[in-house]
């Protein structure tokens, strides 16, 4: 890249504090809008602290209180917003943000979820593009500290993180100046289908984070258990067949390929796709976004993940019990009418 670019962010939890952290270390001028008092606080008197499978470090962002945005409104434009708050903040995030960018800039979606179409109508399709993130995880448990798990970056093991793309499906200049941005970070792509790698994260999180919500497991402890893996096929088939129903080319997740989770329902696929949860087993304690939601006492974004898929299958007639379910499961948590425990995996497989 040959310059450094003017960058805001919307959102300073474990991903927005991640990647603004990162393009800060790069040199790149960052700041970051965020309603948590503490961490705003807590980066601007100590500097935001990276850690993962890199040299562990310190970024400086400018960071701005959420009622401080007018500042903002005073200062130069910026070259690109990234909005990484939780999905049900989409739509007044993508608004406010949209005026601090500039007129041949764009808004950058780093969310869970399946955002790009809300945002696109609150902003335009011109102003907008896409950015799934597979296969990484961070966390943000205390104000100013930022991990992502594991021991070596997913490039060194032939996995490419950032996949970015327009809405329209086509190619464009600015998606590969995204993945050069984000290159230092991680390994990235540029992709025609934003849908189908939407659809496959989607997939990988509604079967693996409300798990881990409603159990009050980490997703490595919960794959040693025959009755969770059950859960999570179950879950991946529905919401394959749903995104399949859609006519959305669905990517490869889970370590398997999409129209090998939708045909869960044959004895040798099932064994198949068990063996490799299993193999995922282990002692760590890592958990999915939405289970640090519970362990916060913050709303979870169930409505727009396993909800969200199974009022689109309604809209085409695919049924989804296991996902309806879970997200009476997890509604019921948010409003603290039941605790989370293994026994809710029980009770669901019980009714399955």
């Amino acid at each position: 890249m040959n310059s450094k670019k003017r960058v805001v962010f919307i959102g300073c939890g474990a991903v927005g504090s991640y990647l603004g952290g990162w393009l800060s270390h790069l040199g790149h001028d960052v700041h970051i809008i965020d309603s948590w008092h503490e961490n705003v606080n807590s980066i601007r008197e100590n500097g935001l602290y990276l850690k993962g499978p890199h040299e562990p470090f310190v970024a400086f962002p400018e960071t701005i209180h959420l009622h401080e945005n007018e500042r903002l409104a005073r200062s130069k434009s910026f070259d690109i917003g990234f909005i990484c708050v939780k999905a049900y903040d989409t739509a007044w995030a993508a608004q406010l943000l949209n005026r601090f960018v500039r007129e041949d800039g764009y808004l950058v979606s780093a969310q869970n979820t399946v955002p790009d179409e809300l945002i696109s109508n609150v902003v335009g399709e011109n102003r907008c593009i896409g950015l799934v993130m597979s296969s990484i995880s961070v966390a943000l448990f205390k104000p100013g500290n930022v991990e992502r798990s594991g021991t070596r970056r997913r490039r060194d093991t032939g996995h490419l993180v950032f996949r970015a793309g327009e809405n329209n499906g086509k190619k464009s200049d600015r998606i590969h100046e995204l993945i050069e941005l984000l290159d230092p970070i991680d390994g990235g792509k540029t992709t025609t289908n934003l849908k189908g790698e939407r659809w496959g994260k989607l997939c990988q999180n509604a079967m693996t984070n409300p798990v881990s919500a409603l159990s009050d497991m980490s997703v490595s402890n919960l794959n040693g258990n025959q009755s969770s893996r059950q859960l999570q096929i179950l879950l991946a088939n529905e919401t394959v067949k749903v995104g399949q129903g859609l006519n959305i080319d669905v990517v490869p997740f889970g370590g398997a390929e999409a129209d090998t989770w939708a045909n869960a329902g044959q004895k040798s696929v099932y064994k198949r796709l068990d063996r490799i949860l299993e193999e995922k087993t282990g002692t760590g304690d890592w958990r999915p976004s939405m289970a640090q939601d519970v362990l916060k006492g913050r709303p979870t974004e169930i409505m727009q993940m396993n909800g969200f898929i199974s009022n689109q299958g309604k809209s085409i007639g695919i049924n989804t019990p296991i996902n309806d379910v879970v997200t009476k499961m997890i509604t019921d948590i948010d409003k603290r009418l039941i605790k989370p425990s293994f026994t809710n995996i029980d009770n669901i497989m019980s009714f399955s």
